[in-house]
């Protein structure tokens, strides 16, 4: 979930009315490339399309259209600044990024229609004063803060309108807009991010099933009272509502100023988590968003929220990036690209110069790990070497293999736990961390 919003509009929830802000969207474009044109004419240059199509301009308005949409138009746009950013020019991945936070607010009335058919004509006769504005939206809903009668303080999230029926055509249309227009380079193949993300869209916008995964994590870490997990109230949650305890706490990013080893601490509980998440749970919430945590400074405890975005791993998964981790932490590249093949990274008929490039940046990723001792996130330009290392390899003609889609969602979590323990400037053993879970040759939690 984003900041609360400063912004409510209806959300479009008909088809041909979201079809039909996508060609407002595509006419604003077409315009400021010609007003764009015009200047560049009138000042005795020659224009090129492509220098037309990839301006601030038109990315502010696709973005401004998109939020207005939400739903999976939204969805798309965070996805791509998100995986696809270092792709684009700066100014393009900035604007892209509002996305990220920017999220209009249903009305009061469209709210109230929303919730009459899901919990009925005479819902506000369970609650006290229900409160209409949003303490939260982003792409898919927003979360209200309400009280029963019966006492129980609550954050109920509720969806959109339209977004289950609109999500194949919102990411077609999406996608075939940005491609169109430039904001993305012929050489990016986001198909099989396309269709991933129609699937995870799909169960993001089934409530009942996040439900299930809040409650399941809740379970899990039932051993952990570093973390706290909402509790799930299953007599007002729906496909379209989601009904948990309300939790408080403290912006995670917020923390930039705590003592050294409150910050260290916090980055610890998370990587330690990341590993359970591979390792013994075989489940992870694969959504880097840094307000999907937040911290409570009086207890130390560690709130996690939003478990949308939540995807199982099969154990031949978590079993062969321990292969991985091990083989990378005794320096054996033959080990390491036989667990890289297992997990589909590449395989014999990728060049060898290809399979060579991704077993650096793999050992390159594993850095904290192969360090002895605390690991100094503050001070590192390890991220940023990844990414020019991944744009080198991407932008290959010859390199056309995709690896899985597990991997690409694992990648995602990984990297905004290195962007938050950056953020955070931690200073964390991440070998140590890492011991216990690479001499365990089996999970513990797996899920059923």
């Amino acid at each position: 979930m984003t900041r609360p919003p400063g912004v409510s509009s209806i959300v479009p929830s008909g088809r041909l009315s979201r079809l039909m802000r996508m060609g407002q969207m595509a006419s604003g474009v077409a315009g400021n490339m010609l007003l764009a044109g015009a200047r560049e004419l009138a000042q005795g240059k020659r224009p090129k399309i492509s220098d037309l199509l990839l301006t601030p301009a038109n990315a502010l308005k696709i973005t401004q259209q998109l939020a207005q949409m939400r739903g999976a138009a939204m969805k798309v746009g965070q996805l791509i600044s998100m995986d696809a950013g270092d792709l684009l020019p700066p100014e393009m991945a900035a604007i892209l990024a509002r996305l990220r936070s920017d999220a209009h607010a249903m009305p009061p009335r469209q709210v109230h229609a929303v919730l009459t058919a899901n919990w009925g004509g005479k819902w506000q006769q369970r609650f006290e004063p229900f409160s209409f504005t949003p303490i939260a939206a982003a792409s898919i809903g927003q979360v209200h803060r309400a009280k029963t009668l019966d006492g129980r303080d609550l954050a109920i999230k509720i969806q959109y309108p339209g977004v289950r029926k609109s999500i194949s055509s919102d990411v077609n249309n999406v996608a075939t807009l940005l491609r169109l227009s430039g904001l993305l380079p012929s050489t990016l193949d986001i198909a099989p991010l396309l269709l991933e993300a129609k699937r995870q869209l799909r169960q993001e916008a089934d409530y009942q099933a996040e439900g299930a995964h809040l409650q399941r994590f809740a379970d899990l870490l039932a051993d952990s009272p570093e973390f706290v997990v909402p509790q799930l109230h299953v007599d007002l949650t729906t496909t379209h509502v989601l009904a948990m305890s309300f939790v408080g706490g403290v912006p995670i990013e917020s923390m930039t100023e705590a003592p050294q080893a409150e910050r260290d601490r916090i980055v610890r509980l998370l990587v330690r988590l990341l590993f359970r998440e591979l390792f013994e749970f075989g489940l992870m919430q694969t959504d880097p968003n840094f307000a999907n945590y937040r911290y409570d400074p009086l207890t130390g405890q560690l709130i996690l929220l939003d478990f949308g975005a939540t995807r199982a791993f099969a154990p031949a998964f978590g079993a062969a990036y321990r292969q991985l981790m091990v083989a990378a932490l005794a320096g054996d590249r033959a080990a390491m690209k036989q667990a890289a093949m297992e997990i589909g990274y590449f395989d014999e008929d990728v060049l060898p110069t290809h399979q060579t490039a991704v077993l650096d940046m793999m050992q390159m990723a594993l850095e904290p790990l192969r360090q002895a001792g605390e690991f100094n996130f503050g001070h590192t330009d390890l991220v940023q070497r990844l990414r020019e290392a991944g744009v080198a390899l991407g932008l290959e003609r010859d390199f056309w293999h995709i690896p899985p889609i597990d991997t690409l969602f694992l990648h995602r979590k990984l990297g905004g736990l290195y962007l938050l323990a950056a953020r955070l400037k931690a200073r964390v053993n991440v070998c140590q961390l890492t011991q216990p879970f690479l001499a365990a040759p089996a999970r513990s939690k797996a899920i059923p």
